[in-house]
């Protein structure tokens, strides 16, 4: 189908959700199995051991250990409200952070970060006013402890539902930092797939939303499930292999059987502009090292600024750039389990 479509269905029992633009999908959403916490999931932990070379502590979690990058002002056995911030790599602790978000459609709230803003793509000053003000008077008398920030849903909103939707994650925030009597306890779900692609995905609003049953096979998702599966990436006459290792992420660019003087550059732009969207359909991060098909090194600034361009909107990433031995290194943040863990 042209245009853009949301499709939510199931696969092997779990749930799940599709974004596809134009018959090309560009994110893909699976709940993990085995109970595993899902990331925004917020709990009451208490502080265990520290763990001063790596920069962090053990925190008790119903189900398990939790890791916090932080150690100064923790100390053992306090309690703590905190946050899972993407999937346990396996045999690892699961990972935490005490910044908390409380998010929804229309609004996120930010505990010990005060201040109050208005997401950047709504330009219009009146609308910036109009929105500023709805938020002043929910927030009243929280903005010293609690921020806010308006996402860019609100543009075309109604501003009853606005503000019920800031009344809302302004009072579970407030109940849930203050809940910090008992033992370790899971406070809020995490969201899942359905639910996120509810709340991310319907800004801009998409041409169809798709929650019939078989969804995902109405509309080719899962053939192009089959495709992840697999380390081939065809990129017009050339191709990149990504294929993940425990230490990193491997990927191969090849031309493939063009041998004209561009072919290098040619097969190198398309990997580039395209490793974002592989990465994040197959739930991949962490350190990933690219072999680019060989090229003069006066190239080298072309591409490092098509790199810049289709990271730049994919959150925490580090384009660390050019090694000796000629190979490109980025890290990327792990914040969804490997689809190949997920959907063996």
């Amino acid at each position: 189908m042209i245009g853009r479509v949301v499709a939510l269905d199931a696969v092997n029992g779990q749930q799940a959700a599709a974004l596809l633009v134009d018959g090309q999908l560009q994110d893909l959403l699976v709940d993990p199995g085995d109970d595993a916490p899902l990331p925004g999931a917020i709990y009451r932990a208490i502080a265990d051991r520290p763990m001063k070379g790596q920069g962090g502590i053990f925190v008790k979690l119903p189900h398990g250990n939790g890791f916090l990058r932080q150690i100064s002002g923790i100390a053992p056995g306090q309690r703590l409200i905190v946050q899972v911030t993407g999937p346990a790599e396996e045999g690892k602790a699961t990972p935490v952070t005490v910044r908390l978000l409380f998010k929804s459609r229309f609004a996120i709230i930010t505990p010990d970060a005060p201040g109050l803003n208005i997401s950047r793509r709504i330009r219009d000053e009146e609308r910036r006013a109009e929105l500023d003000a709805i938020a002043q008077q929910q927030m009243a008398g929280a903005a010293e402890t609690l921020g806010l920030i308006l996402r860019s849903a609100c543009w075309d909103a109604e501003p009853d539902a606005v503000a019920e939707d800031i009344a809302a994650m302004r009072g579970l925030a407030e109940a849930v930092c203050a809940d910090l009597d008992g033992g370790p306890e899971l406070l809020v779900e995490g969201a899942g797939a359905h639910e996120t692609a509810f709340r991310d995905w319907l800004d801009p609003a998409p041409d169809a939303l798709e929650t019939d049953e078989n969804t995902f096979a109405n509309n080719g998702v899962l053939d192009l499930l089959d495709a992840l599966r697999v380390p081939r990436v065809d990129l017009g006459e050339g191709s990149m292999f990504i294929e993940a290792t425990r230490a990193m992420v491997a990927v191969d660019v090849n031309t493939g059987s063009d041998t004209s003087p561009a072919a290098a550059l040619k097969a190198n732009i398309a990997a580039a502009r395209d490793l974002p969207r592989q990465l994040r359909l197959r739930g991949l991060g962490g350190q990933v090292v690219i072999d680019f098909a060989p090229m003069p090194k006066r190239e080298r600034g072309i591409l490092d600024q098509v790199m810049k361009a289709a990271f730049k909107t994919e959150g925490e990433v580090n384009l660390a750039g050019w090694t000796t031995l000629g190979l490109y290194e980025l890290t990327r943040k792990r914040d969804r389990l490997p689809l190949v863990q997920v959907l063996p």
